[in-house]
């Protein structure tokens, strides 16, 4: 039978059974309760994750005042790029907003990864591509938008959301204080 982590690579990944053990021995899957931190600001990065269930964000802290930048939910990648490859303290925290099981690869496990099975390398590389095209979109459609425009666009893209995460963490990641989102969802309801 094959394991869970094996599972969800299939579709993108074609593995040999010796491939499909290796992934398995290097991809432990474990579960963390709602408000663990899985890295703090100043922490090097030693691990990157596979979102199986719950939500992450990804904060910064500026002036005391948590500032969202990211929500991970099923099926997203959760990594600290930088600090992951750089071997560099982190800048941000990543912390569970409900109850997560996360797939986790350690850096060691990552390189015996691609020794092992070098496709999975391949497959990685395309992913941080794509991954970094989406980022170059939603960081010039934030610069370019308005606060009612982004909320409009999460209600269109990630409506997901708007049901599981808070609304204080919701406006930090809009860009606003949560008065101001009351505001907008107001407006929005009323049209």
């Amino acid at each position: 039978m094959k394991s869970e982590i094996v599972q969800l690579l299939e579709g993108a990944l074609t593995l040999n059974e010796e491939e499909a053990k290796a992934v398995t021995e290097c991809i432990p899957i474990k579960t963390f309760a709602k408000g663990y931190v899985l890295l703090r600001e100043g922490q090097v990065s030693n691990e990157s994750y596979f979102n199986i269930e719950g939500l992450v964000r990804k904060y910064y802290l500026v002036d005391g005042e948590e500032k969202t930048t990211e929500f991970y939910i099923e099926k997203d990648a959760i990594s600290s790029l930088r600090s992951f490859n750089l071997k560099v303290p982190s800048n941000h925290f990543l912390e569970c907003v409900e109850d997560c099981r996360l797939a986790i690869l350690s850096r060691d496990k990552e390189q015996e990864l691609f020794e092992r099975v070098p496709s999975f390398e391949s497959i990685c590389r395309v992913s941080v591509e794509e991954e970094l095209g989406a980022y170059q979109d939603k960081l010039a459609q934030f610069m370019i938008s308005s606060p009612e425009k982004r909320y409009l666009d999460l209600m269109e893209n990630r409506p997901e959301l708007l049901q599981r995460v808070p609304q204080y963490h919701l406006a930090s990641y809009l860009g606003v204080k949560p008065e101001s989102l009351s505001r907008i969802r107001k407006r929005i309801a009323q049209r």
